[in-house]
């Protein structure tokens, strides 16, 4: 099943379902005006949701045509946004380049900060930014949405509380984080508000491609229309997302509507490419010494997307131009 948001004039927008081919949409305001509200009460509403889906791709009854740019957030805002860093292939090489080795407790203990989720993109929201010299970085990434969370859970009991997967661009102004972190005290400055694929898409319609509770299919980037990164989403993720989740419940509940995300999608193989510059970066620095590729601009644009095995569009693209705030 796939589902989106439509933008209105309330904030939490209006709940649709979207077919396979994400060319038509049915508003459901009979079973869940808002996806938040189907999360809250999932199992009641889910098979309901599951019905129109199958009637939408039967082309039974009415229906509007779906614009991925109407679209705002799946959920355009959240009680909860965590982002974990699963690939370390990715923690490897920036620590490498400021020459740090990758600790054991990485391996087995995974890396997670809490994100600002008020006001989350759509997919072909701009990244507005007030200058250049911050250092404006795209991050692809898979994420997940659950259902209630309860204090404690193990990794087995988490990946019955996965309900959504979606595509992220966890947007990092790359030129403020070291004296964020240097503070000792986490994130705030450097991290934006995130941008998500136009639609979440439930396990079940992922078939073979989700499996350990990881995505396998390439994670395509596009950077001012040339080919940036392919990297195989499953491949090299040292934590799957039933770990992700149990390790953020470890000491508190997650709400319904929690998001979960991947961190930046990365391989081992360099010939897939890269999800984010700073990738690219510090490659450069290891292998030559000095940095070349510069950050994005006002005027670049950068598109995430995800293709199944016949080449169909999962989850739509998110497509986003840099611009100044205004």
């Amino acid at each position: 099943m796939k589902l989106a948001t439509l933008n209105t004039t309330d904030r939490d927008g209006r709940l649709v379902v979207v077919n396979r081919e994400l060319t038509k949409a049915k508003p459901v305001p009979d079973i869940a005006d808002t996806l938040q509200n189907a999360l809250d009460d999932w199992a009641r509403i889910e098979p309901k949701l599951q019905r129109v889906y199958l009637a939408l791709n039967e082309n039974d009854g009415d229906y509007i045509t779906f614009n991925p740019c109407q679209a705002a957030a799946p959920l355009p805002r959240a009680y909860q946004w965590l982002d974990g860093s699963a690939y370390l292939s990715h923690v490897e090489r920036v620590r490498k380049a400021r020459g740090a080795d990758l600790t054991d407790n990485l391996r087995y203990d995974p890396l997670m900060y809490q994100g600002a989720s008020d006001a989350l993109l759509g997919a072909c929201d701009p990244i507005e930014v007030a200058n250049e010299s911050w250092g404006i970085d795209f991050e692809a990434e898979v994420g997940v949405i659950t259902d209630d969370v309860h204090y404690g859970v193990s990794i087995h009991e988490a990946a019955f509380h996965i309900k959504l997967i979606v595509l992220i661009n966890d947007i990092s102004l790359r030129n403020l984080i070291p004296d964020e972190l240097a503070k000792g005290f986490g994130f705030v400055n450097g991290k934006p508000a995130s941008a998500f694929s136009p639609v979440a898409v439930t396990p079940d319609e992922l078939g073979m491609a989700w499996h350990d509770f990881k995505l396998h299919l390439p994670l395509t980037v596009h950077w001012n229309g040339r080919l940036f990164g392919h990297a195989d989403a499953g491949s090299d993720m040292q934590f799957n997302f039933a770990q992700l989740i149990a390790h953020a419940a470890k000491s508190r509940k997650l709400s319904a509507g929690t998001i979960i995300g991947s961190g930046t999608v990365s391989n081992y193989d360099l010939s897939k490419g890269y999800s984010c510059i700073v990738e690219q970066r510090v490659v450069e620095i290891i292998e030559t010494g000095a940095a070349v590729t510069e950050f994005m601009r006002f005027g670049d644009n950068v598109r995430i997307e995800m293709l199944d095995e016949q080449g169909h569009s999962v989850f739509g693209a998110i497509q986003q131009e840099v611009k100044p705030c205004r």
